[in-house]
């Protein structure tokens, strides 16, 4: 492909000749050969403008930066821009032949609810005979072959290179986690969305963003630059629901359960196997659990009636919709119920648990396992223990993924929000597999065991080394354990 081709639509400075063959597109100076575009970002911890000439050196025909070398190479273009980040994603866009115009993109976005509305959705749409995209912080899809990612969002160019694979595939559609990291960070910039749906936004990641209003204004970048075509869908329940909206050139369409959106549903009746929802006027028996998952359950019914299914066939596919991995899922023994779920912000805790407590009888213990991740924001660690401790008759706070951070440390940043009656039941036991067991230990015949924090996770990172872990083989194990 040309590079004039690659960065049409890119506003720049050009100093060399355009009319050259570009073989390939990176960012990463390792992976430069001969014929490459590379593109200098300024990352977190690393000024990639640091690797020009050894891309040079590489092989790269090409540069695309902020600030141009001091010394420039007669045979190599240089293409400054204002923000690398975002030409990157644009360059992207056209080298891999904007495959995103190809397919009915729809993003999600919010603080919790994005994965499972993205997997049932994708879920939904091949149960309906589709060819369907999935990008998500559990897996990525192409139809039901599984590719796993690292990242909510992927790179501008693994982003672009997956769907231009789903579009070669045949897929007509993909849905997408959009996390506000990638907003910021411009990984969706070129991207055509279809459709943008927003869930709640509540306290995380203000390690990243700072403050709530920078958090919010992420989100809202997102609908910011939607196309008039598309549409934005929007919580109508959730305080910064419209302000997600308010400078979107897209059509507009909400949904809510306390107010009566474009869409709108209630919760009839529930219990641990399930609810009855009466949405939109028509009652619907689901297998998911929780006023949180009745909402992302009208989003999906919302977001397929605008992507054109018919209104009974999408009622017909939630009725069939199981929960995605780690969300509120399954463990029994022994008489116990076990449920593991990955909240791991606040409000997500606070919905399980509220959910839990709403089912639960009277004379059943609620028995909590939750940790806070390290290296990310610490301001919520208290918050979340307070939220465990008020809702469970007994806890146990124990490490997620520590990462780089002592384990203890973290403890102690959550056991700093207990006042001494919340101390008085709860246990502190830095091993995940021990506070498990020591869970199921106390844990009565009718009790219930909430595990939280780790969800889908099938693995702990310590020190930067990720082992294998999984919160519902050790409850599994455990509970079949008759002693």
């Amino acid at each position: 492909m040309k590079l004039n081709d690659i960065i049409r639509g890119i506003e720049a400075e050009v100093t060399g000749s355009v009319d050259v063959e570009v073989k390939d597109l990176q960012f990463d100076s390792r992976r430069v050969g001969k014929g490459t575009l590379f593109v200098a970002q300024r990352g977190t911890r690393v000024d990639g403008h640091a690797f020009i000439d050894g891309a040079i050196d590489a092989g790269a025909t090409a540069v695309l930066c902020e600030n141009l070398p001091s010394n420039l190479r007669a045979e190599v273009t240089y293409i400054r821009v204002a923000d690398s980040s975002r030409a990157l994603g644009l360059a992207a866009a056209a080298f891999y032949g904007h495959p995103s115009s190809h397919l009915k993109l729809v993003g999600i976005t919010g603080t919790n609810g994005k994965t499972t509305t993205v997997t049932l959705l994708h879920r939904l749409f091949r149960q309906a005979g589709y060819h369907v995209g999935l990008i998500s912080t559990i897996v990525n899809k192409i139809d039901d072959d599984e590719v796993p990612t690292g990242h909510t969002t992927p790179d501008a160019l693994e982003l672009n290179a997956l769907l231009r694979r789903m579009v070669d595939n045949g897929c007509t559609h993909c849905f997408m986690e959009v996390s506000s990291h990638a907003v910021v960070q411009e990984r969706i910039a070129g991207l055509q969305f279809t459709g943008a749906l927003f869930s709640n936004i509540t306290h995380d990641h203000l390690d990243f963003h700072k403050t709530m209003a920078a958090y919010v204004a992420a989100k809202k970048g997102f609908f910011d630059g939607l196309a008039k075509e598309a549409w934005a869908l929007t919580n109508l329940d959730d305080r910064n629901g419209m302000v997600m909206v308010q400078n979107t050139r897209a059509q507009i369409y909400t949904y809510g359960l306390s107010h009566k959106g474009d869409f709108h549903c209630r919760i009839v009746e529930e219990g641990f196997d399930g609810m009855l929802l009466e949405l939109d006027g028509r009652e619907l028996w689901c297998r998911l659990v929780g006023r949180f998952n009745a909402y992302n359950l009208l989003a999906i019914y919302a977001a397929a009636t605008l992507l054109g299914m018919e209104r009974d066939e999408v009622l017909r596919q939630l009725s069939t919709l199981a929960p995605a991995p780690g969300r509120f899922q399954y463990v029994s023994g022994r008489g116990i119920t076990a449920i593991v779920d990955y909240a791991h912000t606040p409000d997500a805790l606070q919905n399980v648990i509220d959910t839990i407590n709403s089912l639960r009888r009277q004379n059943q213990m609620l028995i909590t396992v939750v940790g806070c991740g390290g290296d990310r924001d610490r301001t919520k660690r208290p918050e979340m223990a307070q939220i465990a401790s008020r809702g469970s008759d007994k806890l146990v706070l124990t490490s997620d993924n520590p990462r780089s951070e002592r384990p203890d440390a973290i403890l102690d940043d959550m056991e700093a929000g207990l006042n001494a009656d919340a101390l008085s039941h709860t246990v502190r036991i830095t091993d995940r597999r021990q506070a498990i067991r020591t869970a199921c230990m106390m844990a009565r015949e009718g009790d219930i065991i909430l595990v939280a924090g780790k969800g889908h996770e099938k693995y702990q990172e310590v020190n930067g080394v990720r082992s294998h872990f999984d919160d519902v083989e050790e409850l599994e194990k455990e509970l079949k354990n008759e002693n």
